[in-house]
């Protein structure tokens, strides 16, 4: 038995795989605050022996670990990370201090994709290209049948500039694509819209949901609310106008769009009560905060839910075979 595990910028997730590539059970938790890369490694190490609990199998029987990192790696070390405070950090041997078995890491696009060229939606494609959106965006590029990763930090395509001047990113620049069409990017978007529309369906939405998320905005554009279908076409053309970039510039066969930013609630939201919806309410012009902040203040409002006490763990239905 084998452990994949999957780290984005908000949650984690580790699944006990069988030697056929079938997933059987499935841990996730929140990021939550770490105090320094050694933490962090047991933490990783900890969910998955709870993954490993969960089908029933000993720390002995596990002959391997995978995981993906939001960012570049080498030789079982973090190199950086945009998102999370790791650097130069020796994940795989102080992962091994609390799990000792062999560890691979990956970039966790290049993870992905590889996984669906082998069982997903790459499978016999010579030319496939996965974009991953979440708190970033990432993505991994399969080239005549081979992952393809350049000197070695090649898919980093969140940090190409598709808004010169535009908002400060995690990485420094400004203007990065994923400032605009991530999962974050959305989050941010969606708060701003409902300072400007404070009789917005996307409020009712945020507070069903406990919290302002990815499924927000889609959820509210679902009940026919004006903002939030705005909305939804604003990040729609952000998302296209990156992904276009790079159809012109790799020409794939296909593309793929993956990550825990293509979720949307499984069920169709509710019809909107009568007294919610202002048919009057249009959006302003389109405003623009250079800088970063939500808002003309600069200040960030969510809705604050509270998640998960600890780790999620489920069963998998045998023949699945994605993390996303």
């Amino acid at each position: 038995m084998r452990i994949g595990i999957d780290v984005g910028g908000t949650n984690l997730k580790a699944g006990l795989v069988d030697e056929e590539g079938n997933i059987l059970t499935v841990c996730r938790t929140p990021v939550g605050r770490f105090t320094d890369g050694q933490d962090f490694a047991k933490v990783l190490a900890e969910l998955a022996l709870k993954a490993a609990a969960q089908g029933g199998v000993r720390p002995g029987k596990i002959t391997g670990v995978g995981i993906g990192i939001p960012g570049a790696v080498r030789e079982g070390q973090v190199l950086y990370t945009c998102n999370l405070p790791l650097r130069d950090v020796p994940l795989a041997d102080w992962f091994r201090e609390t799990l000792d078995v062999p560890v691979r890491l990956g970039n966790d696009a290049d993870c992905a994709a590889v996984g669906e060229a082998l069982r997903g939606a790459g499978r016999g494609i010579r030319n496939f290209l996965l974009v991953t959106l979440g708190t970033g965006i990432g993505a991994g590029l399969i080239l005549d049948g081979k992952l393809h990763t350049g000197c070695g930090m090649a898919g980093e395509v969140g940090h190409m500039v598709t808004h010169f001047g535009g908002r400060l990113c995690t990485c420094g620049r400004k203007g990065c694509w994923e400032q605009y069409a991530s999962a974050t990017g959305l989050i941010r978007r969606t708060e701003e819209e409902m300072e400007a529309f404070p009789r917005s369906l996307l409020h009712t939405v945020a507070r069903e949901n406990g919290a302002v998320d990815g499924r927000t905005a889609f959820q509210a554009a679902e009940r026919g609310d004006p903002a939030a279908v705005h909305l939804c076409r604003e990040y729609a053309e952000e998302l296209g106008c990156g992904l276009v970039n790079l159809i012109n510039l790799l020409h794939p066969e296909r593309v793929a769009i993956g990550g825990g930013g293509c979720r949307r609630a499984r069920e169709p939201a509710a019809p909107a009560p009568a007294g919610d919806r202002d048919p009057g309410e249009l959006r302003p012009p389109r405003r623009s905060h250079p800088g970063g902040g939500a808002g003309p203040d600069g200040k960030r409002r969510r809705h604050r839910g509270r998640g998960p006490a600890g780790p999620r763990c489920e069963r998998v239905r045998r023949g699945d075979h994605a993390l996303v």
